[in-house]
């Protein structure tokens, strides 16, 4: 069971939350939390939405409206959706780069700095002679 397991019936969550099943009613009729419905339309609540539920209880204790809940609630599920995105891809980058090893090439510049080459090149050599000469301060 993860937490976005519907498993809760409305008195449980109620109780779990510390609220009335009469409140979890409004709060889902206004948006706050939407628990998954079964096929004969009952609320299931999942560990998820208890947290929410004790979220939107600390909130509205700290003086917030219900507007400003909804919004808070809203820019929460969507970072939490982004980091687990962000999260993917991480994980797609470092399997492609272990999957190509190689592509990466680069050499180090006349000046020190890092230049990129493509794969099976090899930088150009320089064979010009040059010649020192100490300068004369006399």
């Amino acid at each position: 069971m993860d937490e976005n397991s519907p498993v809760f019936a409305i008195a449980m969550a109620a109780e779990l939350a510390g609220m009335h099943p009469q409140t979890l009613r409004q709060y889902d009729r206004l948006g706050l939390v939407s628990p998954t419905r079964t096929a004969g339309k009952s609320r299931r609540y999942s560990m998820r939405d208890i947290a929410q539920l004790r979220e939107v209880s600390r909130l509205s204790a700290e003086g917030v409206s219900l507007e400003g809940i909804s919004r808070i609630l809203t820019l929460e599920n969507e970072v939490t959706s982004l980091q687990g995105r962000v999260r993917e891809l991480e994980h797609a980058l470092a399997n492609a780069l272990l999957r190509s090893p190689g592509n990466r090439v680069f050499a180090a510049g006349m000046e020190g700095s890092v230049v990129p080459m493509r794969s099976g090149t090899r930088t150009r050599r320089r064979t010009e002679v040059v010649v020192w000469r100490p300068s004369h301060s006399e």
